[in-house]
């Protein structure tokens, strides 16, 4: 209710300042000799003083010849002075912000109902990048092939800036606020007793931000190509360097909204298959306690003949084949540790990888064969020392480390403490997702023109170019919402958070280097637009090379690299002064 009340005192406030801003001449007082003509002149009804006798109206030459402005839609204020051009900008941008809220929390309540798939892969990600790609579209859209150059340089700067803001400055704040005590490169959650110490306190995430990364990283490619394609000569070739690039960018936009929609699919099968493994490892740390002799030859081979003593421990009845309730009585005497395991879907699958023959029984030789097939992934973990009597133990050790850390990366927790919209409340929840959807969209439609020329007349007033007022101000208006959200999520102490709070950043970052950079091609391309953006691109690749090469090979963020993310903001606007401003790039 009070970002209603908000935006209605907004909107109010908004009312009064176009009644205040109608366009309308006043009168000054002037000397008689600045006229030229007598019909100039209007008598003030007052004789005999001294000084100027007259009034007149608004035909100085000194004003006539001020810049102007134009309405936006024909009604909305405009102005060239720099206070009024400020006043706007931050009217328009917080009506931006309030479209990137409600179309955030609308959907929110559209995932709560109808889960992730392709609400929560495709929908999501694109509603998320929606403000920023209204800006970007109207910059570039209206007007003469001209004006739409010199704006369209409004787009680049909020495509810059949101990639810029989120990997650096909203990156490196997640890391302090969500810092806890580094133990062996793992955060403990809601431990924080090292205060700011540089390398002992930090961060840590799961291995899928790893990837998110990684793919935040191949989202720069279509800046690559038509950066590195603009070398050819003539006007033809760098045009075709501009759709080659915007081919490539939907390519990728499509691949990378088919992951989301299949991610939660994948992530559920590496879980389950690595949950299994420890399945196997229980049941062969099982067995190797049960065998007569050994599982495990001098060079490290499976011993087929100890194996095979084993089968008669599991086969109880000795009728020569393991049935399904001895597999299940097998797994339920086996003590699983740091498992929540469901024993009926653990012996399915258990039988699924034994009975290759499909018989519903295990005979001799599917048992030999499968026990030899875990025992030699289990080899391939490390190299065990020359101790012959320590083979087996030494193995499993090993298998049961390295299935712990790949369980440890892909799952940091469960889902169970979230809260779900109950089916009696979801009609309603469904009318005002869409609602918030429905207006969110709107607002971003309606006030994305008017920012744009509100930063364009900002620039003519104060010779600021329209890139750096967009690079550093139009990101806090699209952006708001999500840094907030991400700073207040990464602020609860736990892995699992801070995963989910770096894989949104990654994401809506892929979500520019896609869906925003694929508006602006089009733009170029459609308008016949000139490519002059090499600085604004070399900075772009720069912070998600940087970035994205420390996430994508370490789960763990110390202090540390939190200042290097705050210093690459100030490098980046540093770099581009220089790239354009001294050494003459564009």
């Amino acid at each position: 209710m009070s970002k209603h009340l908000t935006l209605s005192f907004l909107l109010l406030l908004l009312f009064f300042f176009l009644i205040s801003c109608d366009p309308s001449y006043g009168r000054f007082i002037t000397h008689r000799t600045y006229f030229s003509l007598s019909s100039d002149l209007v008598s003030d009804g007052v004789q005999q003083l001294r000084g100027p006798p007259y009034l007149a109206l608004n035909r100085s030459s000194s004003f006539s010849a001020e810049s102007t402005c134009e309405q936006t839609y024909g009604f909305l204020p405009c102005t060239t002075t720099i206070l009024g051009n400020i006043f706007l900008i931050l009217v328009y941008g917080y009506l931006m912000f309030l479209s990137a809220t409600y179309l955030s929390n609308g959907s929110e309540l559209l995932l709560e109902i109808l889960g992730p798939g392709i609400i929560g892969g495709l929908f999501l990600p694109i509603l998320g990048a929606l403000p920023d790609a209204m800006l970007i579209l109207v910059s570039g859209l209206s007007g003469s092939t001209e004006t739409a150059q010199s704006q369209v340089s409004v787009g680049m700067g909020l495509l810059a800036g949101s990639t810029v803001m989120l990997l650096t400055i909203i990156w490196g704040t997640c890391v302090i606020v969500g810092k806890c005590d580094l133990v062996d490169g793992v955060a403990q959650d809601a431990q924080d007793t090292k205060g700011f110490n540089l390398t002992e306190s930090g961060v840590s995430t799961d291995i899928w931000t790893s990837y998110a990364a990684r793919i935040m990283m191949i989202s720069i490619i279509p800046f690559l190509i038509v950066q590195i394609l603009q070398v050819l000569g003539s006007t033809s070739g760098r045009h075709l360097a501009v759709l080659i690039a915007l081919i490539v960018s939907l390519l990728l936009l499509i691949s990378y909204c088919l992951y989301q929609v299949l991610q939660p699919w994948i992530q559920r099968r590496k879980i389950s298959y690595v949950k299994h493994k420890r399945v196997i490892l229980g049941l062969l740390r099982y067995l190797r306690d049960r065998a007569v002799g050994r599982l495990l030859k001098d060079n490290g081979e499976p011993d087929e003949e100890g194996i095979k003593k084993l089968f008669s421990v599991v086969d109880t009845n000795g009728d020569g084949k393991i049935s399904y309730i001895e597999l299940r009585a097998l797994v339920v005497g086996i003590r699983f540790e740091e498992i929540d395991l469901n024993k009926d879907n653990a012996v399915d699958k258990l039988m699924r990888d034994f009975d290759t023959s499909q018989d519903d029984h295990i005979d001799m030789t599917e048992f030999v064969k499968c026990i030899s097939k875990w025992l030699k992934k289990a080899t391939h973990i490390r190299t065990v020392s020359d101790d012959p009597g320590s083979h087996t133990l030494r193995f499993l050790n090993a298998f049961h480390q390295d299935t712990d850390r790949e369980h440890d990366l892909l799952y940091v927790g469960d889902e169970s403490d979230e809260v779900m919209e109950d089916a009696g409340g979801s009609r309603w929840t469904s009318i005002k997702a869409v609602l918030l959807l429905l207006l969110g969209t709107l607002i971003a439609a309606a006030f994305a023109d008017p920012l744009v020329d509100a930063v364009d007349n900002f620039s003519d007033a104060t010779s600021i170019p329209t890139f750096f007022i967009s690079f550093i101000a139009l990101p806090l208006a699209t952006n708001s919402s999500e840094a907030v959200t991400a700073i207040i999520f990464a602020s609860r102490h736990t892995r699992k958070t801070a995963s989910l709070t770096f894989s949104e950043l990654y994401g809506a970052v892929t979500m520019n280097n896609v869906l925003c950079l694929s508006v602006f091609l089009a733009l170029v391309y459609i308008r016949g637009l000139t490519w002059d953006f090499s600085s604004e691109v070399l900075v772009i690749v720069i912070v998600c090379i940087v970035v994205g090469g420390f996430a994508s090979f370490r789960t763990n963020f110390p202090l540390w690299t939190s200042l290097i993310a705050f210093l690459l903001y100030p490098f980046s606007l540093a770099l581009i002064y220089v790239l354009d401003y001294v050494l003459g790039w564009s």
